[in-house]
């Protein structure tokens, strides 16, 4: 029974037709099938793009406010007295272990006290010394010196008055001259009156002789009264001189910022979360002891650089772990400047270890939790689609 299509007998011209239309069809059909839809979205291209609502996810680490600080001393030196252990709380100020050299530098700060001390007594006694010897000179200065001014006035009374009777004696005398040479009187009146004249002047002359004694004896005793102070106020200036006790004071404020360095003390209020040095053990380069403030819990993520622009302070967040009963929220409270590779290493085989990113702190609103877990390894997720509170 024959087929009821054969090509025997076909119109070549029609057969090529049929060819060539079944060659188009054919084309047409696989590139409809290896090309996309024209209204589907490429991945890759959406995947690059982020909705604003989606959660950013990023590991991180627990520290206490303000990072845990580690308190250290001069190395090779060995801790005296260890006051505190771990999980004890200090305030600001408070002394937290004393080095070994303590006794040594304690013993030098009261020795360098007591010769201040010692040079301070000294000091006051030469002072109270000198100031005596000043009053004393001050002193004889007005015994040598007022007395003579007194005797030098009393002098000078005496001898305006035998000037005043030199004077009446001279006036006296030439009028009785004039008589004589009239002949009114006799010679003998006038050389009595001439006689006179002369004792006057002889007494005028032995006043002023003694008021220049006088004055010469007030001007040399005064001029050794004035020797005599000017010494005593030098040797009150030499004494205190001598007395060192400025550089005392200087040898003091070294031995006691000496004695300083060997007490530790906390610069501020915190936790004690690791000691690393013991007493009657040597310093070395792990420092003396850690310290944090535990009241205050932080969590430091480490969010990729792409999704920093997202992160504001003030949005909320939850941190997650193992060890927590139940995730612990919290806001943001700052977004790192530097941007880095990380720091803390996921535990997946496939997980990225050399990522660039930036360090955002979320300020927990529960620290009782966390206080204990400092650089817990946590999971960190922000919600930038929250309000900034």
């Amino acid at each position: 029974m024959g087929s009821p299509f054969s090509l025997k007998g076909m119109n070549p011209w029609l057969m090529g037709s049929l060819v060539g239309l079944g060659l188009l069809t054919l084309m047409v059909s696989l590139r409809q099938l290896t090309s996309p839809p024209a209204s589907t979205p490429n991945p890759a291209i959406s995947q690059t793009k982020p909705r604003p609502s989606e959660k950013i996810s990023a590991l991180g680490r627990l520290e206490p406010e303000g990072e845990s600080i580690v308190l250290s001393g001069t190395p090779g030196e060995r801790i005296g007295k260890l006051l505190v252990k771990e999980g004890d709380f200090v305030q600001p100020g408070q002394v937290l272990l004393y080095l070994d050299s303590y006794p040594e530098r304690l013993a030098e700060r009261n020795l360098a006290a007591d010769q201040l001390a010692e040079a301070q007594k000294r000091l006051q006694a030469e002072t109270q010394l000198g100031e005596a010897q000043i009053a004393e000179a001050r002193s004889r200065l007005d015994q040598v010196t007022q007395p003579k001014l007194a005797q030098m006035r009393a002098q000078k009374a005496t001898i305006q008055r035998i000037a005043a009777e030199l004077a009446s004696s001279q006036r006296e005398y030439q009028r009785f001259r004039q008589l004589s040479q009239a002949g009114a009187i006799s010679q003998q009146l006038l050389e009595d009156k001439e006689l006179i004249v002369r004792s006057r002047t002889e007494e005028l002359e032995a006043a002023q002789a003694t008021l220049s004694q006088i004055s010469n004896e007030e001007q040399t005793n005064a001029v050794n009264a004035q020797d005599q102070l000017r010494s005593a106020q030098a040797n009150l200036s030499r004494s205190q001189a001598q007395i060192l006790v400025n550089s005392t004071k200087r040898n003091l404020e070294l031995a006691e910022a000496r004695l300083q360095r060997t007490i530790i003390r906390s610069p501020r209020a915190g936790q004690i979360l690791k000691i690393y040095t013991w007493a009657g053990e040597a310093i070395g380069t792990d420092g003396i002891l850690q310290l944090g403030n535990t009241k205050q819990m932080y969590a430091v993520a480490e969010v990729y650089e792409t999704d920093v622009p997202r992160i504001k302070v003030g949005q909320p967040a939850l941190i997650k772990s193992p060890a927590f009963p139940q995730p612990i929220s919290g806001q943001v409270a700052q977004v790192g400047l530097l941007i880095a590779k990380n720091d803390v290493i996921d535990t997946d085989p496939a997980a990225k270890t050399d990522v660039r990113v930036v360090e955002v702190k979320i300020r927990l609103d529960d620290s009782r939790i966390a206080a204990g877990l400092t650089n817990l390894q946590v999971e960190v997720v922000i919600d930038p689609s929250g309000e900034p509170s």
